[in-house]
């Protein structure tokens, strides 16, 4: 498995009362390491998938210790070092009543360069999956298409995400579809298939988006998660186990694509890639962080 994406810290920061405008509110402040491309490649490593991750990173003493922690989870890092810009970090603001927003510096993945893709990771017989972030940001996009172009040519079969809607709605939907024509698999959630179809059934705009991808899966938070394909009129959908979150847990989403991914590369039915993809949300659900916890 070949996954193009980014590697960032993740700054979680939850706050224990209202937020005091200007002002101090107490809170929980931790470092981790994150990047949906990154955390995608960790979850599928620990599943016993071969994985490599493709993207850059700075030169910083972050940039290291990230790497080292993708190598940790027997990822092959491929990353290649921006002499400029610092790895990238995302600061997860959690209020006391569990909303969330992310302030993010995507740093030395904005830069990644077409040349930083090595030739020899794209193979036929193999799956590649790209993040949408490294398409959604301007300075990596060429990047990522380039990299979508060579998984076609070497008859890769291939899934793109979603990334995140409101970056999406700012590149406007006609071109991400545009980027990613020939993708088989698209992962989206319910915010970013409204901003992708402009439908708010998550039936309907999974069906809608079928005519771009031959398969699509929603992710649907507490109302699990749903399969659409061009080829079937049935949608198939799975509800996940109830499970209490760890607070400040993130990246249940990334988990869930690398769940899903294997059983359905397989040849399963999708129906065992969405209740894999459960699993592994809810491991990342009762953790701190979005990677997987090797100290378990």
């Amino acid at each position: 498995m070949v996954v193009i994406g980014d590697l960032m810290t993740d700054a979680v920061a939850r706050a224990f009362h209202p937020l005091a405008r200007g002002s101090d509110t107490p809170a929980s402040v931790i470092m981790y390491g994150g990047g949906s491309g990154a955390n995608v490649a960790a979850w599928l490593a620990i599943e016993g998938v071969d994985t490599t991750l493709v993207g850059r990173r700075g030169s910083d003493i972050t940039g290291r210790t990230r790497e080292m922690e993708l190598m940790g989870y027997g990822i092959e890092a491929r990353m290649v070092m921006d002499p400029e810009r610092p790895t990238g970090t995302c600061v997860v603001m959690i209020t006391h009543r569990g909303d969330r927003t992310m302030l993010s510096d995507a740093g030395a993945n904005a830069a990644l360069q077409p040349e930083d893709l090595p030739p020899d990771v794209f193979a036929p017989k193999t799956h590649l999956h790209v993040s949408g972030f490294t398409l959604l940001q301007e300075g990596s996009r060429t990047a990522a298409r380039r990299g979508l172009r060579l998984g076609h040519e070497a008859g890769m079969s291939v899934s793109v995400d979603a990334g995140s809607h409101a970056p999406l709605e700012r590149a406007g939907p006609e071109s991400f579809l545009e980027w990613t024509s020939g993708a088989q698999l698209l992962f989206a959630n319910a915010q970013q298939a409204t901003v992708l179809t402009g439908r708010e059934d998550s039936a309907a705009a999974a069906k809608v988006l079928t005519a771009w991808y031959p398969n699509v899966v929603l992710k649907l938070g507490d109302a699990g998660a749903l399969w659409a394909s061009k080829t079937h009129d049935d949608i198939v959908t799975v509800q996940p186990e109830p499970v209490e979150p760890t607070p400040g847990s993130i990246g249940a989403g990334d988990a869930f694509m690398a769940g899903f991914l294997p059983p359905w590369l397989g040849g399963r039915h999708p129906k065992d890639g969405l209740v894999n993809g459960h699993r592994l949300a809810a491991k990342a659900l009762q953790q701190p962080g979005a990677r997987p916890d090797l100290s378990e």
